[in-house]
């Protein structure tokens, strides 16, 4: 049986070994340098095509930003869809106080930026990416970005007052969300990414009542067709968080796809080269299309 924690490795540098790939242009949707938006065209196509929207992933910390998801978001610019791969505000740079790895995500402005994004690509994609549909959207993320894709979806049914609330859906195809810290009182239990859920809301004097603003397994039913897509052999955010919240949305009445892939840990879902990634798409396809 191979070494999970080999295996991990393996997968990561394959993901992280390929070369970032430029974006046709790059939009502000806000004043600070982290609020960025890279588009990438379609390849080969000349119609009108769904809109893709990429969130990366990285804990929410901040040596992790979009440009190493820069060849998924490629990867599916060839695949003929339009592509718009948001940059947020992360966590600071100064290690968290439980251990050595950067403090995750900012409160409230992880969740600003995200909001004034996705408020902000209709005009932005007209302006940059002339061949999107944006009546054909879809959110994906990975990671800590599968949370940000999941909560994006669900502001319309934030709790009243929430700065974030929408008054009604956003339009949106729907989501797929990819090893998606989905569930935060499971990501816990299993200490995903190093106490990082509980960093992202700021400690945990703060946790509960954050947590009823920001964690995707709260807010449902959000009647937004929602895939997860994950890696049966992931330790980085295990299987079990995924599957806490597609029983969650059960739960709510809602029905969330649950695609788990054999023999595929964490990184393989954003690596082209990976077969996983291929699978990606294929579920994205399906919504956008």
């Amino acid at each position: 049986m191979p070494d999970p924690v080999a295996r991990d490795a393996a997968e990561e540098a394959s993901a992280l070994s390929h070369p970032a790939v430029a974006p046709d242009s790059t939009a502000s949707y806000g004043a600070h340098p982290d609020q960025v938006v890279d588009f990438h065209a379609p390849r080969g196509r000349h119609d009108r095509v769904p809109l893709v929207v990429v969130l990366h992933g990285g804990a929410w910390r901040a040596p992790y930003d979009r440009r190493h998801v820069s060849p998924f978001a490629d990867h599916l610019a060839r695949r003929g869809f339009a592509v718009a791969s948001v940059e947020y505000r992360r966590g600071a740079g100064l290690p968290a106080p439980r251990g050595t790895d950067p403090a995750a995500g900012r409160w409230p402005e992880t969740f600003d930026d995200v909001a004034a994004a996705l408020d902000a690509l209709p005009a932005l994609a007209a302006a940059h990416l002339p061949q999107a549909d944006p009546r054909r959207t879809v959110v994906t993320g990975h990671s800590a970005g599968g949370h940000l894709a999941l909560w994006a979806a669900a502001r319309h049914v934030l709790p009243a007052g929430s700065p974030w609330r929408l008054p009604e859906p956003p339009e949106l195809r729907g989501v797929v969300a990819l090893a998606p810290i989905a569930h935060f009182e499971r990501a816990v239990e299993l200490d995903v990414c190093g106490g990082a859920v509980t960093q992202l809301l700021g400690g945990e004097g703060d946790f509960k009542e954050r947590a009823a603003s920001a964690d995707p397994a709260v807010l449902l039913p959000t009647g937004i067709a929602t895939t997860v897509v994950q890696g049966r052999e992931d330790i980085v955010v295990p299987l079990p968080v995924a599957e806490a919240y597609a029983e969650a949305a059960a739960r709510a009445g809602e029905m969330v796809g649950l695609t788990v892939l054999d023999d595929v840990g964490h990184f393989p879902l954003i690596d082209p080269a990976a077969d996983a990634c291929a699978v990606v798409a294929e579920e994205i396809a399906q919504l956008a299309w």
